[in-house]
């Protein structure tokens, strides 16, 4: 069966998910997930993109991306893949896949779902049981949020620069947020979504979108003009 064509529009969010093959580790040690967060600040600076949350689990991660040019997350996501599993078969001493497939991905409409995506990526260690609190884990975004905690990856977002008029009011305010839980039909939504590469938002939103694909298989198929972007 052919693989689905996938179209990447700038100035949209993205949830991105890549897993391990066959649910193996992708990180086995401390040193992995630094190496692996280095691989994608410098896949950012190479091919631009907000990155508004990321979380990293033992067998797959998760990001909320969104690109500043239309293939910008692929190539993003193609350049820290390649980068990091180099660096895992290297350094352990293995060969072949380390991914299980393509990366997933959903578009998330920022006025109705992108709070929901945030707060689901980085609760994951919690749900796993990994840890009690999303603060007690290391290896997501949330403590840049949360406590202040310097990040050279994660960028901040308009609804979060409003929650107060000081670092500590929104640091607060971000905490109590994540004390609401997300509900059931909200998490199988943005989970189905993701492993279809669908869209998550409301009717407008998902007409634009594919009005702007249904646009760009056209051009596509006759040849963009020169002139274009």
């Amino acid at each position: 069966m052919a693989r689905r064509p996938r179209l990447f529009v700038s100035d949209v969010p993205y949830h991105v998910v890549q897993r391990g093959n066959n649910k193996i580790p992708i990180f086995l040690a401390d040193q992995d997930y630094r190496i692996f967060l280095d691989t994608l600040q410098e896949a950012k600076t190479k091919h631009p993109c907000f990155i508004y949350s990321y979380c990293l689990m033992p067998n797959h991660f998760h990001l909320l991306i969104e690109p500043k040019e239309d293939n910008n997350v692929s190539l993003l996501i193609k350049l820290l893949g390649a980068k990091y599993v180099r660096y895992i078969n290297k350094n352990y001493e293995r060969s072949g896949t380390l991914w299980e497939g393509r990366f997933k991905c959903s578009l998330i409409d920022k006025e109705l779902y992108f709070l929901t995506c945030l707060r689901y990526i980085e609760m994951n260690p919690v749900r796993a049981g990994i840890v009690n609190s999303p603060e007690l884990y290391r290896w997501s975004s949330y403590r840049v949020r949360a406590v202040g905690e310097r990040s050279f990856i994660v960028d901040m977002d308009h609804w979060y620069d409003n929650l107060g008029s000081n670092a500590e009011e929104r640091q607060n305010k971000y905490r109590q947020f994540f004390q609401n839980s997300i509900s059931d039909s909200a998490l199988q939504l943005l989970r189905e979504m993701t492993n279809k590469n669908g869209i998550v938002g409301s009717v407008n939103f998902k007409t634009r979108v594919e009005q702007f694909v249904h646009r760009e298989i056209v051009i596509r198929s006759a040849g963009r003009p020169k002139n274009e972007k």
